[in-house]
């Protein structure tokens, strides 16, 4: 018998509407109290059809899939809080069976299921296509408006994960999708569906290829949405099985579409956040090995294991000791060979450690890293494999290649070249004494899985590959438990609800490395969803610095230059610790996103905790901002409570009620190109 719980899932009444086109469950927005497991019950049972949809033998699922066997089965749980069902439905003819994995969170008002296909038949499967994992429509009776809120993704430029918004007019589309095979390439697979009168719908794609997301608006008070992935259009051996990409949804209601926002970043923070000692990881503060040193190679290229000790006993001498010491790209055979103009990006493949510039392996590195109290941290790129390098000619066999590319793409898809990757990964680690894992992906891959599909095989290759690379990061969060795995895709250009369960992005952007202005934006727009993102600094100036805030950071700092002040880079540490733990609270824009990458405007965010009524609030006059002064209101604070707010560079100290604070609070600098940290505290009579 399933196990009852009640939750509150504040906007959500689904119903059966088999007259839409498009979507085939409607969700109304009507406030009630509902009790998820009914709601699971009345829509995941025989005879009625649930809110995903496919085409099989070129009939659509709806037409049938009442009629196919049916089971429901809950399935066990360890992690507290969470609640699991296996819901199964079966043809009797083809013997293909769909078993939707579904997981119900009620602290959070939230629901996530992924699909699995199976070919249970003795032959090959009819066509399976156009697999919707989400295909519903939202409706709210009591509102003349839904508002769809999203994101960019990363396209190198200041506006990185610029938060925009749409009302979608009746009859009017949107449809969002990645470039290049990379889950947050151009296109950011989170979204916020909200209701003119105060609730929605946090959406969430699961999926580190290519995603698409299609909106469609209907009469006044509806959106319909249909989500999965792009390119599927196939068939199924005997046995064979698939998975989908994946579907979270966060029902929320409140005044504003921010209750929405904090909600699912708490829900990510408890519920999706790898676990290290069953708590949330928290992705480290980390120092470079001065960037780029010493001259005149890219990257890592000229490091030395000697040079790389010398800086991690500098950095312990000024008692600048990070968490982790960050050892970047550049340190494999061949990748400082720059009289033959090899350098760290066209030497990947080769990855055995430079025996001359590193005699004894990592370990001399990381032995001094742990003995400095810090771990040790190093770059991979295992997918990217230069054809003529160590892995493209003497394990080509588990290479896929494409037409007019210089490089292979490792098939993650091949088990048997998966499960040595693994290992292989997992043995330099313990080896070399490396406690976190950072894997980039610096190419273009859709084409390589198009190019080697089977005829009548659309998306195949996809599937396999990024099953397999699940597997791969699964594999290394267990045989290392105590680590983490730092996601970087030229950037972060792999986002999305699965792979942020299974790793964070400490190197979110490749923008211009520093840049004060887009980091500020990129922060700005990342925290409506996602917490849990870290970027680089290679200065100490106020201004600077304070656009790097955030759960996780990367110093670039020369400590060996001249021009570099101790003093300062002690006091930036020291201020990062202190609001650093705010990121992981609720997070409210204070300014607008309109005009948000120029350099004529004030940007300011505040961080508040709800558990002591504390908070910061974070703001930057930019070079050209005319005005000296804005006022801001805040969000969070309680009406009839006092607050004393501390200038954090002046520590002067006003008290304002939070009914004031609410209504305006003014910010003040008088000089252009710079920052305002304030902290306010509560005072108790």
């Amino acid at each position: 018998m399933l196990k009852k719980i009640f939750i509150y899932l504040s906007l959500l009444v689904w119903a059966h509407a088999p007259n839409y086109s498009q979507g085939q469950t409607v969700a109304k927005f009507t406030g009630r109290d509902a009790d998820v497991v009914n709601w699971v019950n009345s829509h995941f049972k025989k005879g009625a059809i649930p809110p995903f949809s496919f085409v099989y033998d070129g009939i659509p699922s709806k037409d049938f899939i009442g009629k196919w066997n049916f089971s429901a089965e809950p399935v066990a749980e360890s992690r507290p809080g969470v609640v699991a069902y296996a819901y199964t439905w079966t043809d009797k003819r083809t013997k293909l069976e769909v078993v939707c994995q579904l997981k119900a969170y009620p602290a959070y008002n939230a629901v996530e299921w992924v699909l699995h296909f199976t070919n249970g038949g003795a032959a090959d499967s009819p066509a399976l296509q156009a697999v919707k994992v989400i295909d519903m429509d939202f409706r709210d009776d009591s509102s003349d408006r839904i508002t769809l809120h999203y994101a960019d993704g990363t396209h190198v430029s200041k506006a990185d994960f610029h938060p925009r918004k749409k009302v979608l007019a009746p009859g009017e589309s949107l449809q969002i999708s990645p470039e290049s095979g990379r889950s947050s390439d151009n296109a950011f697979p989170f979204f916020n569906i909200e209701s003119a009168s105060g609730q929605g719908a946090m959406v969430a794609v699961g999926w580190s290829g290519t995603w698409y997301a299609d909106f469609q608006g209907h009469a006044k008070n509806g959106v319909s949405l249909a989500s999965g992935m792009k390119w599927l259009d196939t068939y199924l051996h005997a046995d064979e099985s698939i998975r989908t990409p994946s579907i979270c949804l966060l029902f929320w209601k409140g005044e504003d579409r921010m209750v929405g926002h904090n909600l699912f970043r708490r829900f990510i923070i408890e519920q999706q956040t790898p676990k290290i000692n069953g708590k949330p990881a928290r992705f480290p503060i980390s120092a470079s090995f001065n960037y780029g040193d010493p001259f005149p190679c890219n990257e890592y290229t000229c490091l030395t294991a000697d040079y790389a000790v010398a800086i991690i006993n500098r950095y312990k001498q000024f008692k600048l000791t990070p968490e982790v010491f960050w050892l970047d790209a550049g340190w494999y055979t061949h990748s400082g060979d720059v009289e033959n103009n090899k350098n760290w990006s066209n030497t990947v493949g080769n990855w055995t450690i430079d025996s001359v510039r590193f005699p004894d392996g990592l370990k001399p590195i990381s032995d001094a890293a742990h003995r400095a109290g810090a771990k040790f941290m190093v770059w991979f790129e295992p997918e990217r494999v230069i054809k003529e390098s160590d892995w493209g000619v003497n394990l080509r066999k588990w290479m896929l290649d494409a037409k007019g590319t210089d490089a292979y793409l490792f098939d993650l898809g091949n088990k048997e070249a998966r499960d040595w990757l693994c290992r292989f990964i997992g043995d330099f680690m313990e080896t070399n004494g490396i406690d976190y894992y950072r894997q980039d992906f610096n190419m273009t891959v859709d084409n390589f899985w198009a190019e080697n599909d089977e005829p009548g095989r659309r998306g195949i290759r996809e599937i396999r590959h990024i099953e397999g690379l699940y597997a791969f990061w699964d594999y290394l969060l267990e045989r290392f438990p105590e680590s983490i795995v730092d996601n970087c895709a030229s950037g972060g250009r792999r986002i999305d609800f699965e792979s942020m369960k299974r790793s964070a992005p400490m190197w979110r952007t490749d923008y211009h490395y520093g840049e004060p202005i887009g980091y500020q934006t990129h922060t700005y727009g990342l925290n409506f969803f996602l917490p849990q993102t870290g970027t680089g600094v290679d200065k100490d100036d106020r201004f600077t610095f304070r656009s790097s805030l955030g759960t996780s950071v990367v110093y670039n700092w020369k400590v060996t230059d001249r021009a570099s002040s101790i003093i300062e880079m002690l006091r930036c540490q020291q201020e990062f610790r202190e609001v650093r733990s705010y990121f992981y609270e609720d997070y409210y824009p204070l300014t607008t996103f309109d005009g948000m990458t120029s350099d004529s405007i004030w940007m300011a965010y505040q961080l508040h905790r709800p558990s002591d009524h504390s908070g910061y609030i974070v703001g930057f006059r930019r070079q050209e901002a005319p005005d000296s002064a804005i006022t801001v209101k805040l969000s969070g604070v309680s009406p009839d409570k006092r607050y004393a707010v501390e200038n954090c560079d002046t520590h002067d100290v006003v008290l304002k009620t939070g009914r004031e604070l609410s209504q305006g609070l003014e910010l003040s600098l008088p000089d252009p190109r710079s920052s305002v940290l304030l902290k306010y505290t509560i005072q108790n009579d």
